[in-house]
């Protein structure tokens, strides 16, 4: 695999370590000039001492041949950004970092799948364990080739029920969400754009799921030959 990792943050530092544990390629973009050579003598990858959000500079990272592009700069709008550059390169996985809740949702908005929010993420498990719950990582409870889907619904779906979506056979609904308001799949919640629609399925039907849930102009751009 080829990994492109935008930002030299915490995260980033980190998956770079990971991943070339692994074996992995990784291109590590970094835009502080002595942090990219300290990391270029100490790291096994190649490091790009640039600015990310630079299409010309991501084309020297080789974004056509990338499997995946991690935007994870201290700045979310760089990170939605760069997303957005490689979905014009047709990257096949692109993961974006916010630490605001509100790009999170604007990322989602715009159609990107793979959104971290660290502070969230920590602050729930944080509070789960200050109540005495001993939280179940998502990650252990994804065994074999079962995924859990994140979707925002597209104007298409305004005012269906639930009920009233047909999904691939090896897939089921768990719940909508509506800000921060959850219902669970059984109350045939009805959905209105820009609900959030959680989904457990079967790997191979996942990009099919993503399809289905597309923006109308998206879904009509990848018509076009």
């Amino acid at each position: 695999m080829r990994i492109i990792i935008v930002g030299a943050t915490a995260l980033g530092m980190d998956l770079a370590e990971v991943l070339i544990k692994k074996n992995i390629e990784v291109i590590f973009i970094v835009r502080e000039e002595k942090l990219a050579k300290d990391l270029a003598e100490n790291l096994d990858c190649t490091v790009i001492n640039a600015e990310g959000t630079r299409p010309d500079i991501l084309e020297k990272a080789e974004i056509d041949k990338a499997d995946a592009i991690v935007a994870c700069t201290s700045h979310d709008q760089d990170n939605i950004l760069i997303g957005v550059i490689a979905k014009g390169y047709k990257t096949p996985e692109i993961i974006i970092m916010t630490e605001d809740v509100q790009f999170m949702n604007v990322a989602k908005k715009l159609g990107f799948h793979h959104v971290v929010n660290p502070p969230q993420a920590t602050s729930a498990i944080v509070y789960n364990t200050l109540r005495g719950i001993d939280t179940i990582e998502l990650s252990t409870m994804m065994r074999g080739d079962v995924r859990f889907v994140s979707v925002i619904a597209s104007p298409k779906f305004d005012g269906m029920k639930l009920s009233e979506i047909a999904l691939p056979k090896k897939s089921a609904f768990i719940g909508v969400y509506r800000d921060d308001h959850f219902t669970v799949h059984t109350e045939d919640p009805g959905i209105k754009e820009g609900d959030e629609v959680l989904i457990v399925s079967k790997l191979d039907e996942v990009n099919g799921i993503y399809g289905m849930f597309c923006p109308a102009e998206e879904e009509e751009k990848g018509q076009q030959p």
